[in-house]
């Protein structure tokens, strides 16, 4: 069997399950070697469709099934709050800076105020890549990677990739959950863009709205250490204002 008809047969079994076993690829095709077999999982790793672990590899299609709602609803909902977020975004950004805006709605809202200026814009979101182009100074850069549909982000390994090759002044990021643990995401992907996004970032700015506060998630994307700047749309709980306090994040409330 070719290399591509046999991609094409594990690609398959990707889309219909959440795990298949290295061992379960060994009966499918005793003709080709375990290593051979190795190589396929991190050939599907590095296309974001896979996440190689101990024993075969994880299909991406069920772990990106996001517990957000569908952006489409989600582009509706706390529209004036996203306005103040994006608004006190905008203050702190200077030209000639490096800087990193995350996917989501709330995004794509600071994306329609950015000013025309001279600076770089990196993104996940290729919406919000397409709002800042409408401007004419800024240059954009969108990674590459696998498109997710829930958020309209790009993520995978080419998107690690690309993130890891270049400096960021300051980061916005804007996480699916907030609470006194730090910042959490529904989606494994994303987390681990915007982990490495807040490795790279001289400053991280995370924008949240009363929808995100005390919400938690199954992947971690940090603590609030890591926070230089929580922008809210509300006064957080105590316990949250307590933790970031003492991790000297600066917090500021929109209202």
């Amino acid at each position: 069997m070719k290399v591509s008809s046999r991609r094409e047969v594990i690609r398959t079994l990707l889309g219909t399950k959440p795990f298949i076993s290295l061992e379960e690829l060994e009966e499918a095709f005793p003709e080709v070697s375990q290593m051979t077999l190795r190589r396929d999982i991190e050939y599907f790793e590095k296309q974001g469709e896979a996440i190689k672990v101990r024993g075969g590899a994880r299909s991406m299609k069920f772990i990106t099934t996001s517990m957000e709602d569908a952006f489409s609803k989600r582009l509706q909902e706390n529209v004036l709050s996203k306005e103040r977020l994006a608004s006190v975004a905008v203050s702190m950004i200077e030209t000639g800076r490096s800087i990193f805006l995350d996917s989501g709605t709330t995004m794509l809202t600071l994306a329609s105020i950015l000013p025309d200026e001279r600076f770089t814009v990196t993104t996940t979101g290729p919406n919000v890549a397409l709002e800042i182009i409408k401007k004419r100074r800024p240059m954009v850069n969108i990674v590459g990677g696998m498109l997710n549909r829930d958020n309209i982000s790009v993520v995978g390994n080419p998107a690690l990739e690309f993130i890891d090759s270049i400096n960021i002044d300051i980061a916005f990021i804007v996480p699916s959950g907030v609470s006194a643990d730090g910042l959490t995401s529904g989606n494994y992907t994303e987390c681990e863009i915007k982990k490495k996004v807040i490795s790279k970032a001289h400053k991280v700015v995370v924008l949240m709205n009363l929808s995100k506060i005390n919400k938690v998630l199954p992947y971690t994307v940090c603590s609030l250490a890591d926070v230089d700047v929580l922008v809210s749309d509300m006064p957080l709980p105590p316990e949250m204002r307590r933790q970031a306090e003492k991790a000297n994040t600066e917090i500021i409330i929109t209202q």
